[in-house]
């Protein structure tokens, strides 16, 4: 396996991770879940995520063993990137491309999203 096929691998095992750890965007409060969904889920390489598995496994451990910890460490860095695109930091109206969560969700919504993923991680 080259190097950039274990990172898409590696990254696409902490995408599915979050994916089933995260709350359905339908499930209530509905608007939450959809904002942390689209922040993070917003792209991105996910090389926290993919060096948590790469650190356990360089250790002997199981990728699967090390996606708690890796969908934590992704879900904080996600958290401090809402918290810092609102107006009150650096007011960014992008983030990877796409509106940032405040300017889809409302400020109050966006704090209220990454507070959601401080806690969930």
């Amino acid at each position: 396996m080259t190097l950039k096929e274990y990172l898409a691998d590696r990254a696409a095992l902490a995408d599915a991770a979050m994916d089933a750890y995260l709350p359905p965007a339908i499930e209530r409060p509905g608007t939450i879940h959809e904002a942390m969904r689209y922040a993070v889920f917003a792209g991105g390489k996910r090389l926290r995520p993919v060096l948590c598995i790469a650190a356990a496994e360089a250790c002997g451990g199981e990728a699967a063993d090390a996606l708690a910890p890796a969908c934590a460490v992704e879900l904080m860095h996600t958290y401090s990137l809402v918290h810092d695109d609102l107006p009150a930091m650096d007011d960014d109206d992008l983030r990877r491309g796409r509106p940032t969560c405040h300017k889809v969700y409302g400020e109050g919504m966006a704090v209220l999203c990454g507070d959601a993923l401080l806690t969930e991680a």
